[in-house]
């Protein structure tokens, strides 16, 4: 099983409905279709990255287990208790195989990219990574 949904030519991420809350210095991530898959983090975006890196890994043991991974519920359908802040988590699979991508950006738009990558201590490799992400999460 993969994270896409084949729809004949439309190919759509599997998103899941998460629910993040608690404090500055501690915020928690659960989600409500996958008991027991958790994630933590000292900031929001270190709570939804760390989400991430759980549902991967619930991704990676169900299927080794040979069992099929759970259907997300629709974010409309989920209710978020007070307190909490609905969202979504992509499941992006890393396959750890590096890909040369050629491409042509605007120098402004690169300049963005080397400053930010250089202020959180990142690669430009990296950070490009970590932006796609980000924009996945928000759903596109």
């Amino acid at each position: 099983m993969t994270q896409n949904i084949k729809l004949g030519s439309i190919i759509m991420t599997l998103r899941y409905p998460a629910l993040i809350d608690g404090e500055k210095g501690a915020y928690g991530v659960v989600f409500p279709d996958l008991d027991g898959v958790v994630a933590m983090g000292d900031t929001i975006d270190d709570a939804i990255l760390n989400a991430e890196e759980a549902l991967r890994d619930y991704a990676l043991d169900t299927e080794r287990d040979g069992s099929r991974l759970a259907v997300p519920s629709a974010l409309e359908d989920v209710a978020a208790p007070s307190g909490s802040t609905l969202t979504s988590i992509p499941l992006i699979r890393l396959g750890g195989k590096p890909v040369r991508a050629n491409m042509m950006l605007d120098a402004d738009v690169l300049a963005f990219i080397d400053a930010e990558a250089t202020r959180r201590k990142m690669t430009r490799t990296n950070f490009v990574s970590w932006m796609t992400r980000r924009v996945a999460q928000m759903g596109g």
